[in-house]
């Protein structure tokens, strides 16, 4: 197993906003996290990359209360999370765009978005609908149609646009390119840099490597359910046996 790096100076063992130490997790009796544990910290973009079935999208869920954590702790802004129920979790500043989008299929563009809306956190950006529009005009065009009958990228924009307007200090996105086309792709590699730029902490799962490397400002690595490594985009991206060894299918 590869050793954790060492952190750059002024990443998130300075001055974490979302800290995970020692995440365990099960599904059934299957033992899923084995002692997960990393910061964020405040306006950073890390991405947890890794084989399917390393552990990435189960951390998430537990981070957010849908996968109950067996151990462990979560914190955001110094409040304990672990155990909370999703909807306190999501007051207290979390945000979560799933893999599945889920959408709400019968409600209109306009009416799934206005539901995503709540008071922001303390220090959290603050967003409008009219950011969302200016993000993906497309959502702007078809803000009266029902979700259901959207493509696939369109639900992807509505679901990542119905996050953000929850305000939040630090939002959890999984797998946001998969099955995108290449212009869309190249849209939510933005939206995610325009989020970091305005002071939301992300937390992205994305299979895609160049796209991670890319948008992350730090990079973790997972297998059998562990962080096997932590470090910048470059170090990754230069360790070619780390690559062949964790994320090589």
């Amino acid at each position: 197993m590869n050793a954790v790096l060492e952190r750059a100076p002024g990443t998130a063992a300075t001055a974490p906003l979302l800290s995970v130490q020692d995440l365990h997790a099960h599904y059934g009796k299957s033992h899923i996290l084995h002692g997960v544990s990393f910061e964020v910290g405040r306006q950073e973009i890390v991405s947890l990359l890794g084989r399917n079935g390393a552990g990435r999208s189960t951390t998430m869920k537990a981070i957010m209360g849908l996968v109950p954590p067996t151990s462990g702790r979560i914190q955001l802004a110094g409040r304990d999370l672990a155990g909370a129920r999703p909807y306190t979790i999501c007051r207290a500043g979390l945000a979560f765009v799933p893999e599945e989008r889920e959408v709400f299929a019968n409600l209109t563009v306009d009416e799934n978005l206005r539901m995503g809306e709540q008071n922001a956190a303390p220090g959290a950006a603050r967003w409008t609908l009219q950011d969302m529009f200016g993000y993906f005009p497309r959502l702007r065009e078809r803000r009266n149609t029902r979700a259901g009958s959207l493509s696939g990228g369109e639900q992807q924009m509505l679901t990542i646009c119905r996050s953000l307007l929850g305000n939040p200090l630090v939002i959890l996105i999984d797998e946001p390119t998969e099955g995108l086309a290449p212009r869309i792709v190249a849209d939510v590699a933005e939206c995610i840099r325009d989020m970091h730029r305005k002071g939301v902490s992300v937390v992205l799962v994305e299979q895609k490597l160049a796209i991670a490397l890319k948008v992350s400002t730090r990079v973790c690595v997972m297998g059998h359910g562990q962080i096997v490594f932590e470090g910048t985009p470059r170090e990754l991206a230069e360790d070619a046996e780390l690559q062949a060894q964790w994320l090589a299918v």
